[in-house]
């Protein structure tokens, strides 16, 4: 017996659909499919990818002590640092050059320089393609995250994950289109605005599970006492005879049954979510990969590698698991909003502290998640990006940290079309603003980048909003073809 949308919701979830999508008849955005995007399966032009991974360093990881290697700092470690122009400084970050506490070597066939905490992606660097000559428009955390993560400065804009999974659609039937894996202590700065759906469909926006918690996706079970079977049951005839009664009244209004479609998605992901979620049954090898191996294990209070890798390879495990269920876009954040002691990246105080663990957890996790992608195949056709919000003064905070850099920083990709085991662009000497000055790389040109890998035209994907033909790119951005395969 075949059943109807609205005849599998009753069935398969209990207690979510009567609840969760009455509320949603009161909002005014809505998409009209749940698995054809804006362009309805239509590319502007063929595709080298289908899926993005973007790997969010929120507090600004210092380009200068993982992967833009600065042999100048190691020479005039300790003296006064002279930029040759009026530096402002976020704090009271101008003291004496400082070199990176951590030691650099050569890696891979392309001898790439990588620094010791992030050595684990040493096996990876043939792969990827370096951008140092990444600039931004202000050292303000909230700010300067909007602009990486949504293409502008301020709130009330789309995230990446949004505007590819509203232009493209879902492959599958039993996950979102956008998952986001934020750090297991808090959000970033920001929080939830940085994957929201804006203007677009509420379809369109991130949704958030925390792997590392007893409920890691919020709302999708039913936890009272009073959710009993008898209630749900009342609950949806009384839905169904309002869904009809609105319905008879809108025949030609399409957004309820657009509704009804989201909340059978979040039926199926009763079922399907649980079980990609489980990684019980990985290999043992694969478990170790990742850096879980160590079940069961007691950490200090202090901030510590072996933790970071644990709760970092645990999201990228997830992060595969998912990506090979059909989730499109998968966003994975390290470090929450200015914690003290230093749960993030932003080391005024000491860099090797903070960002000793956490780059080896990152390091340890996306090294696994490059592997594990690649032997599998499916690195040929998914874009695995890495970014933070800004850089690290190549001078000294206090005598160990280091102040915002917002003048130049490290962008990465890998995989989906993009040309292996490069550097594009560089820094200068210090590490203080790019080389060539009148040439940087913006967010924009990143963004333009992987939507046409993604087949999309970045000046063609508009939404109109407030009178203007809003889109990811704003009114910039440049296709980086030297970053093609």
């Amino acid at each position: 017996m075949s059943l109807s949308r609205r005849e599998f919701l009753n069935h398969s979830a209990q207690g979510f659909g009567a609840v969760a999508l009455a509320s949603m008849l009161q909002s005014d955005c809505v998409g009209d499919e749940l698995n054809l995007g804006a362009l309805s399966g239509v590319l502007h032009h063929p595709a080298r990818a289908k899926r993005v991974v973007q790997l969010f360093m929120g507090g600004a990881a210092s380009h200068i002590d993982l992967w833009d290697h600065k042999p100048a700092l190691e020479k005039h470690h300790g003296e006064d640092s002279d930029f040759g122009e009026h530096v402002e400084a976020f704090q009271n970050g101008l003291g004496p050059w400082m070199k990176s506490p951590f030691s650099f070597e050569h890696y891979g066939e392309c001898g790439k320089m990588l620094s010791d905490p992030v050595a684990p992606l040493g096996a990876c660097v043939d792969d990827i393609a370096f951008v140092h000559n990444m600039v931004g428009k202000t050292g303000v955390h909230s700010q300067a995250t909007y602009l990486q993560a949504t293409g502008f400065q301020r709130p009330g804009f789309p995230g990446m994950g949004a505007w590819v999974g509203y232009a493209l659609g879902s492959i599958n039937e039993n996950l979102p289109t956008f998952v986001v894996l934020p750090d297991h202590r808090g959000f970033a700065s920001n929080g939830p605005k940085n994957w929201g759906a804006a203007f677009l469909p509420a379809s369109s926006q991130g949704t958030t599970i925390f792997p590392q918690r007893a409920n890691p996706i919020e709302d999708l079970m039913p936890k009272a006492d009073f959710a009993t079977h008898a209630s749900d049951e009342a609950g949806l005839v009384l839905l169904k005879q309002l869904n009809q009664e609105h319905q008879m009244k809108r025949p030609d209004d399409s957004r309820l049954e657009a509704r009804i479609r989201s909340y059978e998605l979040a039926a199926k992901m009763q079922l399907s979510a649980p079980e990609a979620l489980d990684i019980s049954k990985e290999p043992d090898h694969i478990i170790k990969m990742y850096g879980l191996d160590r079940a069961n294990a007691k950490y200090p209070s202090e901030i510590n590698p072996q933790e970071e890798v644990e709760y970092f390879g645990r999201k990228c495990l997830i992060a595969r698991r998912l990506l090979e269920r059909g989730v499109r876009f998968v966003q994975i954040w390290s470090g929450n909003d200015n914690s003290f002691p230093r749960r993030n990246w932003d080391s005024h105080e000491d860099i090797e502290r903070d960002h000793g663990p956490l780059a080896r957890g990152m390091a340890v996790g996306t090294a696994a998640l490059l592997k594990d992608l690649k032997q599998s195949g499916l690195l040929e056709d998914t874009i695995v990006l890495w970014t933070t919000e800004f850089g690290r003064m190549p001078s000294t905070q206090g005598s160990k940290g280091r102040d915002h850099n917002p003048y130049v920083f490290t962008n990465w990709l890998c995989g989906g079309g993009i040309r292996p085991g490069v550097t594009f662009g560089e820094s200068d000497m210090w590490g203080y603003k790019p080389l060539d000055r009148s040439n940087p790389t913006q967010v924009y040109d990143i963004h333009a980048t992987i939507l046409h890998l993604l087949g999309i035209d970045h000046k063609r994907l508009t939404v109109r909003h407030n009178g203007i033909d809003r889109r990811l790119t704003d009114v910039h951005g440049n296709v980086i073809h030297s970053l093609l395969a």
